[in-house]
């Protein structure tokens, strides 16, 4: 199981929020957001929405620390990554 998190460096809506992303696959990303709590709203198109204040919590469940640059690197390689565009 290999879920990863980038740091909570991007803004939105008052708040700071990281990336919750697998490079195994979508049904491993659902599983481990359900385990996470996080509600199914937060998901788009390959990637949960985190606030940074269950950043910590994230990682305690096991999700793996990584830079913003090698999460998208590994998601794409995955085969996983979802443009808004579509592709």
């Amino acid at each position: 199981m290999t879920v990863l998190i980038d740091p909570p460096d991007w803004p939105g809506h008052g708040r700071m929020w990281s990336h919750l992303v697998s490079d195994e696959s979508l049904a491993e990303l659902h599983a481990f957001a359900e385990r996470l709590g996080v509600p199914e709203r937060a998901f788009e198109r390959d990637h949960y929405d985190i606030p940074s204040t269950r950043y910590a919590d994230a990682v305690a469940l096991g999700a793996t620390e990584v830079r913003s640059r090698e999460l998208v690197t590994r998601l794409t390689a995955a085969g996983l990554r979802r443009r808004k565009n579509g592709t």
